[in-house]
C-alpha cells in the first residue's frame, strides 16, 4: 500500500470513527444539558393515553373526570416509506382486570378572576396537588365567583364579562372564547386529527414511560392561521415563537445567540387575546406548531397539569399573570443610575481610581461593581475582601458612598474543593446530595430548599450588606443537579428550574431586611423571580448580531412578567470595538437599568476623546430623563408592565406592531430604534398616531419611515401629546434636586399633553397635564407641594 492510499484509508477510518462518536454523543446527555422531554412523546416503547370524553362533571365545583383511551405507536409501510402511526392498543398489565385499561381521572376547572381560568388534570395519584407554591405570590391562587354557568346538550359553559369557557362532553374539549364570541383556542382531540390529516399528531394526552412508569402531560391546543406566540422568558431566538420548539429548562447559555436560556419562563401570550402559564418547575418543551402547523403542544414534565389561561389584550394578560405570580418591587432610585463595571476590578486602589476618573471626566454614575476579583483568590467566593488587595474595604465603601457611589459585589452559590468554606458546607449538610449522599459534582452546590442553608447563606450575604454594600450580583444558579436529592424531598427534575427562584429570593429577602431596599443583579430566573428585581442578560458577544439578540431577549423577558432588565453594554467577551460601543451605549442607556461590563477596557475614557464625549451625551440624557424613568418604573410595578416593551403592548390593535422586533417602547411614551449596523439612519415602524423626534423635533405619522439618527446615535421618538419630565443634570442621583423639574411637552398638532411623575420621597404616582393656549403652556393638572415646574415645549 503506497503512502497516498494509506493516507486515504486512515482519513476514512477517522471520519467513520468521528461520525460514530458524534452519533453516540447525540444520545448521551452532558452535565446540565437542558432536558427536552418531547422525545418521550415519540417513543415506540411508551404508552399514551388520549383525553377522550367527559365521564362525569359537577357544574357547581367545576370538577369531574375524563376518560382516557390507550394508544401506542405502530409501524406502517407505504411505498418504501416507514411511518410511525398511533393506534389503539389493548391492556398488557398482569393480573388482568386489576388495572384500568381506559382510566377515568380527575379534571377540574377553577376561576381565579374574571379574566383567569385554571385548568387542572391528574394522570394518577399526586400528593403534591394543592401544596403551597413558591411560584405563586400568596402560595396559592385566589377564587373568583363571578363566572355564570349555563348548559346545553353535551356542553357546559361558564361566562364572565371578558369571555367564556365551554366544556364539551364527547368528544372532550375545553374551548376559550373572547367577549365577542371569537374562538381563541381549544384542546386538540384525537378525532380532529384522524379526520383531517395523515400526519400522526399527539392530541391532548399523557405519556406513561416504559423505562420507569413515570408520566408527563401533553396539553395540546389549536393554533389558528396568522396566530403569533410571544414570551417564554429571555429567549434569543426569533421573537415570534410560532413555528419553533422551545425547551424551558434553565441553562448556563454561555452567550445570547443560541436557543438555550438563562431565564426560561413557563408563560406565553398569543396575539389572538390569550396567555398561558404552565404552573410547574419541571422541564417543559413547547412545540408551537413546529411539528404540525395547527397544533400547539405543551409537553410538561409534571405528572399533573396545572394550567392558567388569561383572557385579554397584552396589558390585561400581564396584569393578571403578575397578580398571580407577583409584580416587581420598586427598586431604589440609585439603581436607575449608571453601573460601571468590568471583569474585574481587583483592588481597593482600582475601585477608588475608577471612582475618581468617573467624577473627573464628568461621567454620571451611581454604582461601581467589583466582579470576580475581590477575594484573595479570583473566582473563589468566600465572602471576604482580599486582605492583600483591600486595605480597608469598609472605609472604601463609606468613602465611595459619600461620592455618590453604591457598591455591588459578585458571588455565586458553588464552592470549589479548595474554597475555605467547602468543608464547613459539607459538614453541616448544606449542599445538594446525589442518591448516595455524596456530591453530584466536584463543587458543592448550596441547597436553597433547606432553611438551614438559607440562614447560613444569608448570614454571609448579610455581613457584606451591613458593611455598606448596596447590592449583590446573583450570578449563575442554572446548574442545580438534575440527579440531586434536595432537602425539599424532591429531585432535580423539580428543583433544577426552581433553584433560581429560591436563590433570587434568598438574596432579595436579606437585602430588604438589612437595607430596606429591593435590589440585586441576577442572571438566572424562573416564574416568580420578577418579584425580586433586577435581572441582566448574560454574556453577549461584541457583535452587531449580539446587540440585536440582546434586544429580542429583553423584549421576550418583558413579555414574561419582568418589569426590570439590563444587559452588558457593548458586549462581554472581548474588548468592545469603539464604533459598536458608540452605537450600543444609547440603547443601554434607554433600558430600565444600565451597566457597562465585560472584558476590559469598559471605561469610556479608555477609548478616544470623541467616544468619551459621545458616551457622556447618552449618559447625560439618561440622567436628565430620570423623572420619566422613575415614574414609568413605578407604573410598571403597579401594572406588571415591562419598562422595555414590545410595540404591541401599547398598540395591540395596530397589526404592524406585532411584526417588529428591532424597536421598542421605553416606558409608555418613548419609542427607541437602535442602530444595529454602522449606519446613520434606519427604517423605523411607527404605530398609529403622530411621533416627534426627541433630538431633532421632526414629526412623523404612523407607518414606515427612514429616519436619521440624531447627535446621539439612536433614533428616539416621543408619542405626540406626551409630557416627558426632566431634571437638572447631576453626577449621581444622590445629588439630584427633585424640587425643580422641567415638564417638556411634545404637543405637536395638539394643544394638550399628559404624563406622570413619581417623587422618590413618597413613591406616589401623580398625573400631570399641560395645555397650550395662545402659544403659552400652563399646568392644568398635577401640581405637587414643594415642586416647582418649568414647562417647555420640545422644538
Amino acid at each position: 500500500m503506497n503512502k497516498y492510499i494509506y493516507w486515504l484509508f486512515s482519513v476514512s477510518v477517522l471520519l467513520m470513527m468521528s461520525n460514530s462518536m458524534l452519533a453516540q454523543l447525540q444520545n448521551i446527555g452532558l452535565v446540565n444539558e437542558p432536558i427536552d422531554i418531547s422525545k418521550d412523546f415519540y417513543d415506540f416503547k411508551n404508552t399514551y393515553y388520549f383525553a377522550d370524553e367527559l365521564s362525569s362533571f359537577d357544574p357547581k365545583t367545576g370538577s369531574g373526570e375524563v376518560k382516557y383511551s390507550r394508544y401506542e405507536y405502530k409501524t406502517r409501510y407505504a411505498f418504501n416509506n416507514m411511518l410511525g402511526v398511533l393506534r389503539p392498543v389493548e391492556p398488557n398489565e398482569f393480573p388482568e382486570g386489576e388495572y384500568q385499561s381506559t382510566p377515568t381521572l380527575p379534571f377540574k376547572l377553577e376561576f381565579v378572576s374574571p379574566r383567569t381560568v385554571r385548568l387542572r388534570m391528574q394522570t394518577g395519584m399526586d400528593k403534591s396537588v394543592d401544596q403551597p407554591s413558591l411560584m405563586l405570590v400568596d402560595g396559592t391562587a385566589p377564587v373568583d365567583h363571578s363566572w355564570k354557568y349555563s348548559s346545553a346538550e353535551g356542553k357546559h359553559t361558564y361566562t364572565s364579562k371578558y369571555g367564556k369557557v365551554v366544556i364539551s362532553v364527547n368528544p372532550w374539549r375545553v374551548s376559550f372564547y373572547d367577549v365577542d364570541g371569537k374562538l381563541l383556542t381549544q384542546t386538540n382531540h384525537h378525532i380532529d386529527n384522524a379526520e383531517t390529516t395523515y400526519t400522526p399528531i399527539m392530541p391532548f394526552s399523557f405519556v406513561r414511560r416504559a423505562e420507569d412508569y413515570s408520566r408527563s402531560v401533553n396539553a395540546a391546543f389549536t393554533l389558528e392561521p396568522n396566530e403569533m406566540i410571544f414570551g417564554c422568558g429571555e429567549s434569543y431566538t426569533g421573537f415570534n415563537k410560532r413555528g419553533q420548539k422551545v425547551v424551558l429548562c434553565t441553562d448556563d447559555a454561555n452567550g445570547i445567540q443560541n436557543e438555550t436560556m438563562y431565564k426560561p419562563i413557563p408563560f406565553f401570550m398569543s396575539n389572538r387575546g390569550y396567555g398561558m402559564f404552565m404552573h410547574t418547575s419541571t422541564p417543559i418543551t413547547c412545540d408551537f406548531g413546529k411539528y404540525f402547523g395547527g397544533v400547539n403542544s405543551l409537553m410538561i414534565g409534571d405528572e399533573s397539569l396545572d394550567l392558567f389561561v388569561f383572557l385579554g389584550d397584552p396589558k390585561d394578560i400581564l396584569d393578571e399573570y403578575t397578580d398571580l405570580t407577583g409584580k416587581a418591587a420598586m427598586p431604589p432610585l440609585w439603581s436607575f443610575g449608571f453601573w460601571m463595571s468590568r471583569i474585574t476590578y481587583f483592588s481597593e486602589e482600582e475601585g477608588r481610581e475608577v471612582a475618581k476618573k468617573l467624577r473627573d471626566n464628568e461621567v454620571p454614575c451611581d454604582v461601581i461593581h467589583f466582579d470576580t476579583g475581590w477575594f484573595e483568590t479570583d473566582w473563589r467566593c468566600d465572602y471576604q475582601f482580599s486582605e492583600s488587595r483591600f486595605d480597608d474595604a469598609a472605609s472604601m465603601i463609606k468613602d465611595l458612598k459619600k461620592q455618590g457611589f453604591q457598591t455591588c459585589l459578585w458571588q455565586l452559590p458553588y464552592f470549589v474543593p479548595q474554597n475555605t468554606l467547602f468543608n464547613e458546607i459539607v459538614d453541616k449538610g448544606l449542599y445538594v446530595k446525589n442518591a448516595k449522599g455524596n456530591l453530584p459534582y466536584e463543587d458543592v452546590v448550596l441547597d436553597f430548599s433547606n432553611p438551614e442553608t438559607v440562614a447560613w447563606y444569608q448570614e454571609k450575604i448579610g455581613g457584606l450588606l451591613k458593611l455598606g454594600v448596596g447590592a449583590i450580583k446573583v450570578d449563575f444558579g442554572e446548574a442545580a443537579p438534575y440527579n440531586g436529592i434536595y432537602a425539599s424531598g424532591r429531585t432535580g427534575f423539580y428543583e433544577h428550574n426552581l433553584y433560581p427562584l429560591r436563590y433570587n429570593k434568598a438574596v432579595a429577602d436579606i437585602t430588604k431586611e438589612i437595607k430596606g431596599e429591593q435590589i440585586m443583579w441576577a442572571r438566572s430566573t424562573w416564574a416568580g423571580s420578577q418579584r425580586y428585581p433586577l435581572h441582566w442578560g448574560g454574556d453577549p458577544a461584541n457583535t452587531n448580531t449580539a446587540m440585536t439578540a440582546a434586544l429580542r431577549g429583553g423584549l421576550s423577558i418583558g413579555l414574561s412578567g419582568f418589569s426590570f432588565w439590563s444587559h452588558d453594554i457593548g458586549g462581554f467577551v472581548l474588548k468592545t470595538p469603539e464604533e459598536l460601543y458608540r452605537r450600543w451605549t444609547p440603547f443601554g442607556m434607554l433600558t430600565s437599568h444600565t451597566r457597562s461590563h465585560g472584558a476590559p477596557p469598559k471605561e469610556p475614557w479608555e477609548y478616544s476623546k470623541s467616544f468619551l464625549e459621545d458616551f457622556k451625551k447618552a449618559d447625560n440624557m439618561r440622567y436628565e430623563l430620570m423623572p420619566y424613568i422613575y415614574a414609568q418604573a413605578k407604573q410598571c410595578t403597579e401594572q406588571g408592565l415591562p419598562m422595555m416593551r414590545a410595540l404591541f403592548v401599547e398598540f395591540p390593535d395596530d397589526p404592524g406592531s406585532w411584526l417588529v422586533d428591532d424597536e421598542y417602547l421605553f416606558g409608555s411614551d418613548i419609542l427607541v430604534a437602535p442602530l444595529f449596523e454602522e449606519v446613520s439612519e434606519r427604517n423605523v415602524y411607527l404605530p398609529k398616531g403622530n411621533w416627534i423626534d426627541y433630538q431633532t423635533g421632526k414629526s412623523y405619522a404612523g407607518g414606515w419611515h427612514s429616519i436619521e439618527a440624531g447627535e446621539i446615535p439612536i433614533v428616539m421618538l416621543v408619542r405626540e401629546g406626551s409630557v416627558i419630565p426632566h431634571i437638572k443634570l447631576a453626577q449621581s442621583t444622590k445629588d439630584m434636586d427633585w424640587s425643580k423639574l422641567e415638564l417638556r411637552a411634545f404637543c405637536g398638532t395638539t394643544n394638550k399633553a399628559e404624563g406622570i411623575i413619581c417623587l422618590p420621597s413618597n413613591n406616589q404616582l401623580v398625573e400631570v397635564s399641560v395645555e397650550k393656549k395662545d402659544d403659552q403652556l400652563s399646568l392644568t393638572k398635577g401640581s405637587l407641594k414643594g415642586v416647582k415646574f418649568n414647562i417647555t415645549e420640545n422644538q
